[in-house]
């Protein structure tokens, strides 16, 4: 009777003990999650081990013990709190094999994890067995591959506290642009000038415009250094259409020191209520690649492109599955060559997170199968938004490799050549007047490949000054088209050779006008303009009655050639006003048909805010800008 009665003492002893133990490793799980969401992240984990450490087979303890390491990129402690899981907890095999095979993964003990895999794996998860199984496989397989050089962080002129993404550069390299997060909810853009070291001066926020109190992220700097694409978020529009959560804008600058004006949406081509934004642009500002997950893709965010094309935005259309997949794409850049892209996934295979990808376009424009840029620029960490420089080798991209996720610092590193693009150099300029020297905005240039003829760029010389910028690769011959109103078309032939590989090559085009041809003197005729309210695209009846007034006295004349010239006010940023003033052209140009003038003796352009014909600093004088000229040739 005595010996039952001390084993009940002793029962009761231990329950009691136990009751005790459950009690404080409740107190302290309670506290581990307060302290994880206050963002004390290495208190709560330490907290959380004292609370499995009275409750030692606590399975809910080890579960958020484990997804703590894992987000805080302490794969190896993941890995360890998922092994003590599996062997003290019930079933613990089961329900903790695959988060201890995925940090295994990541930790880099992919052989290790391979095991596991094959001990555990049944067929009712197959499905996610094999996932793991292809990840470790392609993990086993690559980390030992790693080549190039470690990455290297910019420093703290660039990086702080806070997460910086999305670097990007105009081609002269003069200026970095870049994304940063505050207080870990909003997004603004930042720059930061070059220094005479090859560093950077501290980054610095762009101000308003761009910025403003919704989140401005994922900034694009065009060649020339004169467009800024990017995407705003929290934006809404009173039909719902025209914009979603998050969209594209424009904004424009008249020179390198001049300020930013004010941002404009793209239009419902390219915005839509989904999800468009990380925008990247080709070096001559008229193809644009960016993120959307709109109907029509291969699942969740896909790598869309649009061609700017007379003078519109076209409708965009997928990049393929060469470089989209059921997961997400995002981050798209395309390199100085025009033939190179590179982006982020999260389900091609890769070492973890999301990894940056290559891809190189074919003839025909389609896109390669994606190849991993492997290690070290990719790592189990997350590697995304991706700018390579000129010399097709420096890569610099974002990663939140020494901090927990999405803690992200902008790195550089040069890169192998099979992940590079072709060295690029770049050509630079003014356009004027041969005469006056008075420089000549919104010239059309148009760059062939001087041996096959085919056409390479078409781009406009800058409206604030004239300028313009392309990059070309050193080594071949080029042609150059340039053409602009009231002026004569102009050709040259440029050699780029290997020298320009290290500087580019400056050359300004030189104009004569029309009349200045003594030979064959033309005979330009304005018979009439049509004027348009601000954004109006459309022609009400009284303008159709305008049109054909104009055009009754020549519709029985023979062999006439009709200019249809549109122009815009300077208000807004030149590539919507040329995309606005093509429109207006075309229009004006269908009417015409209509009328029953031959298709062929129609040329119809749209200029933009070029040739104004009086100041665009009053309402009058701006609705007299907003025209659309008729012009008979004889």
């Amino acid at each position: 009777m005595r010996v039952v009665c001390i084993i009940l003492y002793g029962l009761l002893i231990a329950h009691a003990a136990l009751a005790q133990n459950e009690k404080k490793a409740t107190r302290y799980f309670a506290d581990a999650v307060n302290q994880r969401a206050a963002k004390e992240y290495a208190e709560a984990c330490a907290t959380m081990e004292r609370s499995l450490a009275e409750l030692p087979d606590n399975a809910d303890a080890y579960s958020l013990l484990g997804q703590w390491y894992f987000l805080d990129h302490q794969f190896d402690k993941a890995a360890e709190t998922f092994r003590k899981a599996s062997l003290k907890c019930r079933n613990g095999r089961l329900r903790f094999g695959k988060p201890l095979a995925k940090s295994l993964i990541y930790a880099g003990r992919a052989t290790e994890a391979m095991g596991l895999i094959e001990s555990l794996a049944t067929i009712r998860d197959s499905a996610d067995w094999n996932r793991l199984r292809i990840h470790a496989a392609f993990v086993a397989e690559n980390l030992p591959r790693s080549t190039g050089v470690w990455p290297v962080n910019l420093g703290i002129r660039i990086n702080t506290d806070a997460p910086e993404m999305f670097p990007s550069m105009a081609v002269d390299t003069q200026s970095l642009f870049f994304t940063r997060r505050m207080s870990n909810i909003d997004e603004d853009l930042y720059y930061a000038m070059a220094d005479s070291c090859g560093g950077w001066f501290k980054g610095l926020n762009a101000g308003a415009p761009p910025n403003s109190s919704s989140m401005e992220s994922s900034q694009f700097i065009s060649a020339d250094g004169h467009y800024l694409f990017f995407t705003r978020c929290d934006n809404r529009s009173e039909d719902g259409s025209t914009m979603g959560g998050c969209d594209m804008y424009i904004a424009w600058r008249v020179a390198m020191d001049s300020p930013w004006t004010q941002p404009m949406p793209f239009g419902r081509t390219i915005n839509t209520p989904d999800y468009e934004g990380m925008p990247s642009l080709s070096p001559d500002n008229r193809e644009l690649y960016f993120v959307s997950d709109r109907e029509g893709g291969y699942g969740g965010y896909d790598i869309w492109m649009s061609r700017f094309e007379n003078g519109l935005w076209q409708r965009p259309v997928n990049a393929g599955a060469g470089v989209n997949t059921a997961g997400n794409e995002t981050t798209p850049y395309i390199a100085p060559d025009d033939r190179t892209l590179y982006f982020a996934s999260d389900t091609w295979p890769g070492f973890g997170g999301t990894d940056i990808f290559v891809s190189k376009r074919e003839r025909g424009g389609v896109w390669q199968q994606a190849q991993n840029m492997g290690h070290p620029v990719n790592t189990a960490h997350d590697e995304r938004s991706e700018y390579l420089g000129l010399n097709g080798r420096t890569l610099y991209f974002a990663s939140d490799r020494n901090g927990p996720a999405g803690n992200y610092d902008i790195y550089q590193t040069d890169i192998p050549a099979i992940h590079g693009a072709n060295p690029m150099s770049y050509l630079q300029g003014v356009v004027l007047d041969s005469i006056s020297r008075f420089r000549l905005s919104s010239a059309i240039i148009i760059v062939c490949n001087e041996a096959t003829g085919d056409t390479l760029y078409e781009l406009r010389s800058n409206r604030g000054d004239a300028s313009y910028v392309i990059t070309l690769e050193p080594g071949k011959t080029y042609a150059l088209h340039t053409r602009r109103m009231g002026y004569q078309p102009v050709s040259d032939t440029l050699v780029m050779d290997t020298a320009y590989a290290r500087s580019p090559m400056n050359f300004d085009i030189a104009m004569l006008t029309i009349g200045y041809n003594p030979i064959k003197p033309i005979h330009d005729s304005l018979v009439g303009s049509i004027h348009f309210e601000v954004n109006v695209t459309e022609l009400s009846p009284s303008d159709k009655a305008a049109v054909y007034a104009i055009m009754e006295p020549w519709l029985e004349e023979k062999g006439l050639n009709i200019q249809v010239n549109a122009y815009t006010d300077n208000t807004g940023t030149p590539m919507i006003n040329e995309s606005l003033s093509a429109r207006r052209a075309a229009i004006i140009a269908k009417e015409l048909i209509s009328l029953g003038i031959n298709e062929a003796v129609i040329s119809a352009q749209g200029w933009g805010e070029a040739n104004p014909v009086t100041s665009n600093d009053t309402e009058e004088g701006r609705m007299q800008n907003r025209r659309v000229e008729i012009i008979i040739n004889r």
